[in-house]
């Protein structure tokens, strides 16, 4: 679930293994590149951590965070399904 939190919406996601983990990466990736908005994230494992604030508009939470957070959630609940 999505928290706001320092002018950021926050995320960790987890996964059965490593090789999940970066499917998710490299599908947000993707994502993240044609809406040419790109997180921050870490990953350790089967866990990912992501930070999601728009630069341009003075790393605040806008309408672009929010949306690539739903597609993020969709690409985590196909994984996951």
């Amino acid at each position: 679930m999505w928290q706001k939190e320092d002018n950021k919406l926050k995320c960790n996601f987890t996964f059965t293994d490593f090789k999940q983990a970066m499917a998710f990466i490299n599908a947000v990736a993707e994502v993240a590149e044609a809406m040419n908005h790109h997180p921050w994230w870490s990953n350790v494992y089967n866990k990912v951590a992501i930070e999601l604030t728009t630069h341009d508009a003075g790393n605040t939470v806008t309408a672009k965070d929010r949306a690539l957070a739903r597609k993020i959630d969709g690409i985590y609940d196909g994984l996951k399904g």
